[in-house]
């Protein structure tokens, strides 16, 4: 899936995927001026194309031209930060999972 569209849906709090009649997300809150990234959920039949890396990428995007910092729940940004340690400097050290 070469390219891949990702959406801001406010009113759920969440980055969007929308593709063969699925919807792949990364779930967000804002918490204390900071973007809390909660959980990225891709369907089955929308797996290995990269979508869930697009939903980060965009997240951690959208945070730093918002000058949002962010604090990283989910295990699947927090790996993509450790392959992509230029986002790095967005992360809100005192409210991520473990303070690493």
């Amino acid at each position: 899936m070469d390219n891949i569209i990702v959406e801001m849906n406010e009113k759920q709090q969440r980055f969007e995927v929308h593709a063969d009649d699925e919807i792949a997300y990364l779930q967000y809150r804002f918490y204390k001026g900071d973007i809390a990234l909660m959980h990225t959920f891709v369907p089955g039949k929308l797996g290995g194309k990269g979508i869930a890396t697009a939903l980060a990428k965009y997240a951690l995007d959208h945070a730093k031209e918002n000058n949002l910092r962010v604090m990283v729940y989910c295990p699947f940004v927090a790996g993509f930060l450790k392959k992509n340690p230029e986002y790095n400097v967005l992360v809100d050290r005192q409210y991520t999972e473990g303070g690493k």
